[in-house]
């Protein structure tokens, strides 16, 4: 009876967050009232179980990242990039393309999709509306971008935060598997921009001279907040990096970091909380209660041996079908989601599997749920974001212009993913 009560919570709650009818961080919280209420979980396996409750490691690493871009926000820092890029690209609208993908993919991999996207966003309309152009097609190219970057490293994505607490994996483990294809990645996404947004790039050699005349330096507004805050965030980048020899989980990190930052700072603790993601951090915390009844009521295990079962402990198998299942599945509805609930499931599966060779589908559902993220405006949270900013830009992106680029995206990158996977592991 419970285990009914809780898929029943899970599936009307997954349609709610698919749908966007409702705000997610609602649903979440309702379904993991209902959880609680009907006693499908309690309390104790809700806050305090490391398999079935809430992942606290995932929600401090995202608030201390959160509180830090906030303090670097300040600076002026991003803008003063978004101008560098604009002259570096001499005005021309395909090299202004290519500088905006490379960096929103780089600093992706550093901070979190979601935090690059709100940035660098606003600062496109500035370039786009000097140069004259549509900035529809940069903004796609962005938030397509920062989903392919961040699957380079563990605070990159949403998802790879919650596949590393889950599997155990460190920031150094996704650097040294996933980062390789993801340049690769970047290198080919950049080509793909320039068939895909070919109508996009005209040239107007008269706005490219005045983009020229602008100043870069003028944007930095705080040199000495500006100085400690990339201080800071070197230190927690090589701690993150230096996980193995300081032990220290990447939400401490992250939260000393922050901590330390806002101590050593003329910036006030509720200036650096004023931009926080408060509804993110909630919605994560609801829909771990919710993956937890599912984990509670043995749901997860059912359908751990139901995949076994079906690639009957072929690894190779059962790799492709995780890749290729991840991506479709992540294009449907938000991978956050998404892998929340197939990371324990996948965890079991890596368990039947002794040593490293398991890992193998870590790997493929990180590649599948980040890369299929790009498929469709609902497929990750950075495409959500990137098409508020545009609405209330007055330059809508309508879900059909956006998934018909990330379909061709998403095939390529994944079809690419394929071989590396079966020739690197397999």
């Amino acid at each position: 009876m419970q285990a009914t009560a809780a898929i029943v919570i899970f599936v009307c709650a997954y349609v709610l967050i698919a749908s966007e009818k409702v705000p997610r961080t609602a649903v979440a919280l309702g379904g993991a009232g209902l959880m609680l209420l009907l006693h499908v979980t309690d309390a104790e396996a809700a806050f305090f179980s490391s398999e079935s409750g809430i992942d606290w490691n995932v929600v401090f690493l995202l608030l201390g990242m959160m509180v830090i871009v906030s303090v670097l926000r300040r600076t002026g820092l991003f803008e003063y990039v978004a101008i560098w890029a604009a002259k570096r690209a001499r005005g021309r609208p395909y090299r202004l393309m290519v500088m905006l993908v490379v960096l929103t993919a780089a600093a992706s991999a550093l901070l979190d999709n979601v935090t690059t996207v709100l940035l660098i966003a606003p600062v496109t309309f500035l370039v786009c509306e000097r140069l004259a152009l549509a900035p529809e097609p940069y903004l796609i190219a962005e938030v397509m971008a920062s989903n392919i970057g961040g699957t380079a490293t563990l605070v990159g994505d949403p998802p790879n935060i919650i596949i590393a607490s889950r599997g155990g994996l460190s920031f150094n483990d996704f650097l040294v598997h996933l980062a390789p294809l993801v340049v690769v990645l970047v290198v080919v996404f950049c080509a793909l921009c320039r068939w895909l947004f070919r109508s996009a790039f005209r040239y107007d050699p008269d706005l490219a001279a005045e983009v020229m005349e602008l100043k870069e330096r003028e944007a930095i507004t705080d040199r000495r907040l500006l100085a400690q805050g990339l201080a800071v965030l070197a230190v927690v980048i090589a701690a993150f990096v230096l996980h193995p020899v300081l032990h220290y989980e990447p939400s401490v990190v992250a939260l000393l970091g922050a901590g330390l930052l806002v101590a050593a700072t003329r910036v006030t603790t509720e200036e650096a909380l004023s931009e926080v993601e408060w509804p993110t951090l909630v919605f994560f915390a609801g829909l771990f209660v919710m993956v937890g009844g599912l984990v509670e009521t043995g749901v997860i295990g059912e359908i751990s041996r139901a995949a076994a079962d079906a690639t009957d402990g072929r690894l190779g198998v059962a790799a492709m079908l995780l890749l290729w299942a991840s991506a479709g599945l992540s294009a449907i509805v938000d991978n956050i989601p998404y892998v929340a609930t197939m990371s324990p499931i996948v965890s079991d599966l890596v368990q039947q599997h002794p040593g490293t060779d398991g890992h193998v589908l870590w790997w493929a559902l990180a590649l599948g749920a980040d890369l299929g993220g790009n498929a469709t405006a609902v497929g990750a949270s950075a495409n959500v974001v990137v098409l508020g900013i545009a609405a209330r830009n007055g330059t809508p992106i309508s879900f059909w212009r956006f998934t018909r680029y990330g379909i061709v995206v998403t095939l390529v990158t994944v079809a690419l993913a394929t071989p590396y996977l079966w020739l690197r592991y397999l």
